[in-house]
């Protein structure tokens, strides 16, 4: 079977349609054709089907090449366009390429004809190539773009929830069950955490969530995810999960991939409506050059392939275009936020993955998710923690520069029986540390604070004093590259904004481990 060949003929002779089309047979081509020669039945016929190639002739009694040349690229045709004529001299030939035709050849030299359809073809898909990848990365910088906004932003909205999250979750535990103050600080907790989420969302977008990795099975990690989410994706829906029997491990935060999958699963399940058939697929997937030139935010190297596909009611490529962008969504006011596939696409390129998708209207819809493959034997995961909020009689140093979240965290802490000292800035807390350097058992940093940040009063503290308890309340990991050396050297890391639960088990596991060693961090990696 010959190479498929969708042409368009602009042709007046049916004899030299013969002669064309004998050519191009010749020339290992399976031609499908529409032969026309009038104006009204080109625009027809362009607008009929999608087309590889058009041919036309230069002169014809109703028409004329240059004619249809004009009129298709007003319609922004970028299908690669071949004068074959048997009238044209140079002059005319140079012109019709000036307005965008390909090639121009002789009816009385068609072996011509199938090197200059090669040529033809193959410049037209390096073009598309080339605007793909153009395309690609105007979008990747779209997302940098918003992703630095939204991470600003979700920075700036976690101190101020931190502190309404502190102060609701305070008013609770003093007010009496069952009273209106008591229900009326739950409701603002409630609010409080339903915000927490949206900005971290946010974060995850701006890959500015701070990772938990571990070597994963992925098809536990799916198989258990589906289980929980059968109940809330719907009887009307058959799900069917495939899993690669040799799949290797890949080096994951489980509760951030479990994310991933959940917000595709659930958007899958609002594409179908009337029932439908989910499919999650997992299988080992090894990307060679040739994968990376047709699909340019690809890299060579092993991965684990995540596929959630749905046969709903699919989309068009405008909407496939926009629908990683946070905010974005098809689905009616007050039916969803536009932060889930945003979530995705965050949480997939923060573990240096990249996702691919697949829609069409009425045909449905595949993600493919792209996890670096690792080696070794996956690790479990630690258990939750219980719901006890931990407390003790420690003194800790709280370096804090947002005024209203550190009064609502010293007096948290005060509540959970600590001695707080506060400071408001990086400079402070160095100034009261060193002024008694062994009165502190645990010390707490916000990680951005004016004139000394967090890393930077920790490398001044341990010039001091070298075995610290150290914890790095933080908005977003890109604060300081630091933060993972000293997250192998022991630091903890407090993600912003916290509860007070978090908060005490945050201090309880740091002041019940053995002081830390430090080792003085470089200039160079507090300012990277």
């Amino acid at each position: 079977m010959g190479i498929p060949l969708r042409l368009l003929l602009i042709e007046d002779s049916e004899n030299d349609a013969a002669l064309l089309l004998r050519e191009l047979r010749r020339g290992d081509y399976d031609v499908q054709m529409q032969r026309v020669d009038e104006a009204p039945d080109l625009e027809a016929a362009f607008q009929k089907q999608s087309w590889d190639l058009i041919i036309s002739d230069f002169s014809m009694p109703h028409f004329s090449g240059p004619d249809a040349l004009r009129m298709l690229k007003s319609a922004g045709s970028e299908i690669p366009f071949i004068f074959v004529s048997g009238t044209i001299g140079e002059e005319t030939a140079v012109a019709a390429l000036r307005e965008g035709a390909q090639d121009y050849l002789m009816k009385t030299n068609l072996k011509r004809l199938v090197p200059a359809v090669q040529r033809a073809l193959q410049e037209a898909e390096d073009r598309k190539q080339r605007k793909k990848m153009e395309q690609q990365v105007q979008l990747l910088q779209k997302f940098e773009a918003i992703g630095k906004l939204a991470g600003g932003i979700a920075h700036d909205f976690n101190n101020v929830i931190g502190a309404i999250l502190g102060w609701a979750e305070m008013g609770c535990t003093e007010e009496p069950p069952g009273t209106v103050s008591h229900d009326r600080f739950q409701k603002i907790r409630d609010q409080a955490n339903w915000a927490a989420r949206l900005t971290s969302q946010l974060l995850a977008f701006a890959r500015r969530q701070r990772l938990q990795p571990l070597k994963t099975d992925l098809n536990n990690l799916v198989l258990e995810g589906v289980s929980l989410l059968r109940r809330v994706i719907g009887e009307h829906i058959e799900v069917r999960v495939v899993t690669a029997p040799d799949l290797r491990v890949v080096m994951i935060d489980p509760a951030q991939i479990e994310q991933v999958l959940m917000n595709l699963c659930l958007n899958a399940r609002d594409a179908m409506p009337n029932g439908g058939r989910l499919i999650i697929e997992t299988q080992n997937f090894e990307i060679d050059q040739e994968f990376c030139r047709v699909h340019s935010y690809a890299r060579t190297g092993s991965f684990d392939l995540l596929s959630v596909s749905d046969t709903g009611v699919g989309m068009d490529a405008a909407t496939a275009e926009r629908v990683f962008e946070p905010f974005f969504t098809t689905k009616e006011t007050g039916k969803g936020t536009g932060l889930g596939l945003a979530t995705v696409y965050g949480i997939v390129k923060q573990h240096d993955g990249f996702i691919h998708l697949y829609s069409e209207p009425g045909k449905g819809t595949t993600f493919r998710i792209y996890l670096p493959a690792s080696s070794g034997a996956a690790k479990p995961r630690e258990p939750e923690r219980g719901e006890q909020i931990l407390k003790g009689t420690e003194t800790i140093l709280l370096a804090e520069d947002n005024e209203g979240l550190q009064e609502a965290a010293v007096e948290m802490l005060q509540k959970l029986g600590y001695c707080v000292v506060a400071a408001s800035n990086g400079a402070e807390a160095v100034q009261i540390f060193t002024e008694n350097p062994g009165k502190f058992d645990l010390i707490i940093l916000d990680v951005v604070m004016p004139k000394v940040s967090g890393p930077e009063a920790l490398s001044q503290m341990i010039a001091v004093r070298s075995d610290l308890r150290v914890i790095f309340s933080t908005g977003y990991t890109a604060e300081a590259a630091s933060l993972n050396s000293l997250a192998d050297q022991g630091a903890s890391f407090l993600q912003k904004p916290y509860s007070m639960k978090n908060l005490g088990q945050a201090v309880r596991g740091s002041l019940d481990r053995p002081r830390i060693a430090f080792v003085p961090i470089a200039a160079s990696e507090i300012h990277s």
